[in-house]
């Protein structure tokens, strides 16, 4: 049974996608992520305008009249999301925490993957996975992704990413997308990723927050890491301090885009995910 505050906060994410799909980024969704290919749906008669080359001739030699033919995307995809759940999501210097950003960009993703008639299952990891959605289709299913995002309290603190990604590539046998949201606050997940690529279309959303790229000097300060609970006190007045502690592993994460060729798309808790999200499809979209 939910209790009143999750209920709250799963339509107010309701709400929020709803506004967000209806401004472009289901259509953006659809056009970047491509189906198998065309298949073929019906003859009509010719109209002024239509491609000469998709007439139906032995159609057109019956009917007396030309007919073209009509096909249509032959979609049948399937985007896995990879969510992070671990203690660091649970970070948050702005409005929202790491991981409630984190929830409201899946549903995203996951509505418009059913409004595009897709499938989506969803993975919840920590140093262990937390759960699994098998991919399903309709709106129903992309809620039980969203509600179990917000309700589900995760057992682990720490960050298993490669384990993660191996998971995706055990329950995804066919060709699909993987989106990975996450801090990438992890390391030695490069061959994971690399091989997890080579099958499959993945897009990284990487996660950050202002106080972790840009730490403010305010003499010495009590640091408390949320994935191990070690403590540190440290003097935030030196600059080699602020650099030491700003370091969450943004460049290496780059770096690791770069080598597996992993499209990546950097994300602030302090901004809106719409604007960047719709650049990125776009963009994606020229490039192929």
């Amino acid at each position: 049974m939910l209790d009143r505050e999750t209920l709250r906060r799963i339509r107010r994410i309701q709400i929020r996608t709803r506004v967000i799909l209806e401004s472009g980024i289901g259509g953006a969704y659809h056009a970047v992520f491509k189906g198998r290919g065309m298949e073929f749906a019906e003859v009509r008669e010719y109209t002024p305008g239509d491609e000469i080359r998709t007439i139906d001739w032995n159609v057109t030699a019956r009917m007396g009249a030309p007919f073209v033919k009509k096909f249509v995307e032959e979609r049948d995809l399937t985007l896995l999301l990879l969510v992070d759940v671990s203690g660091s999501q649970d970070f948050g210097s702005r409005y929202l925490l790491k991981r409630d950003y984190a929830a409201e960009l899946a549903a995203v993703l996951a509505f418009s993957a059913v409004a595009n008639h897709d499938r989506v299952g969803a993975v919840l990891f920590s140093d262990r996975i937390e759960g699994y959605v098998p991919p399903g289709a309709g709106h129903q299913h992309a809620l039980r992704i969203v509600r179990d995002l917000l309700a589900k309290e995760p057992r682990g603190r720490g960050t298993d990413l490669t384990g993660a990604l191996q998971f995706a590539q055990r329950v995804l046998r066919r060709r699909g997308i993987v989106a990975v949201i996450s801090d990438f606050q992890a390391s030695g997940y490069e061959r994971a990723l690399g091989a997890l690529r080579r099958r499959h279309d993945v897009v990284a959303l990487h996660l950050q927050d202002p106080r972790e790229k840009e730490v403010v000097p305010a003499g010495l300060v009590a640091f408390t890491d949320p994935e191990t609970g070690e403590r540190l006190v440290a003097d935030s007045g030196r600059p080699e301090v602020r650099r030491a502690l700003s370091d969450h592993g943004f460049e290496r994460a780059r770096q690791v885009f770069k080598k597996t060729r992993v499209d990546a798309l950097t994300l602030s808790t302090a901004e809106s995910y719409e604007g960047p999200l719709r650049g990125f499809f776009k963009a994606r979209e020229r490039r192929r």
